[in-house]
């Protein structure tokens, strides 16, 4: 019982009726993610504030509040596109909750007539991933001067600088994007392009070895073109034999 129900000043009861009806009132809270469903984009939610209630003998107890289930993922979107990222069970989140129901939205994805009355309510959660504890910063710390996609522990990152530079960088591999327009791609192991069809724009191709050197490259299939091909400084097109001869022997080698 609120104490201020004993209390014969009217501006208090009233006060404690407001405060009683506000904590029946959720807007948002942290939680932490129990699983997530990729197909349906929604998880499952424990808040992260505990909740208060009495037990028989009048003690306030601090108690979980119940799982919030089927909890729709904001990832960022629009225009066609959408960023997404995985999503794992201790993730935490901030769960913000609509002032109506939800649900004919959520089966329709329009326009649609709210089926039940409840306001505020712990069943009308929207999850944003990301939220942090002090306990879980970013270690290294956030960049302050540039924009970054990374891994927690910053071994990983996409960074784009003041400069329009576009760094992309692990251990094993790095994309950059210079101001003047070049593009460089390296990989310790290898680049893989997986596609029916590639279709490269260039006025040159060209490809040497790691450091320099000598280079090889191999094909399965037929090769075509429409210019000549050059081998060790001769042309496909216009090389002339030696040694030739009428009959069946052989031509010399191309000149």
């Amino acid at each position: 019982m609120d104490r201020r129900e004993r209390i014969e000043d009217p501006v208090e009861g009233l006060r404690a009726a407001l405060d009683g009806k506000q904590a029946e009132m959720w807007t948002a809270l942290p939680g932490l993610v129990e699983s997530f469903d990729p197909q349906a984009m929604t998880v499952a939610v424990q808040p992260a504030i505990q909740g208060m209630q009495e037990n028989e003998a009048g003690k306030a107890l601090a108690v979980n509040l119940p799982l919030l289930v089927d909890v729709p993922v904001v990832f960022p979107s629009g225009g066609g596109f959408t960023l997404t990222h995985p999503i794992k069970p201790g993730d935490a989140c901030l769960v913000v909750f609509a002032s109506r129901c939800i649900d004919g939205w959520w089966q329709s994805g329009g326009v649609a007539q709210a089926p039940d009355n409840r306001m505020h309510d712990l069943s009308d959660g929207f999850a944003l991933v990301g939220p942090r504890a002090r306990a879980k910063t970013l270690s290294p710390a956030v960049d302050t001067q540039r924009v970054q996609l990374r891994t927690d522990d910053g071994q990983a990152h996409v960074t784009m600088a003041p400069d329009y530079t576009i760094l992309a960088q692990n251990p094993a591999a790095k994309v950059e994007l210079s101001p003047g327009g070049d593009v460089t791609m390296e990989a310790s192991t290898s680049i893989n392009l997986t596609a029916p069809v590639v279709n490269i724009q260039a006025n040159s191709l060209s490809m040497s070895g790691l450091g320099g050197g000598d280079s090889q490259a191999s094909f399965t299939g037929s090769i075509s073109s429409t210019g000549d091909q050059v081998a060790g400084g001769i042309s496909q097109m216009g090389h002339r034999h030696g040694d030739t001869q009428p009959g069946s022997g052989t031509t010399g080698v191309p000149q």
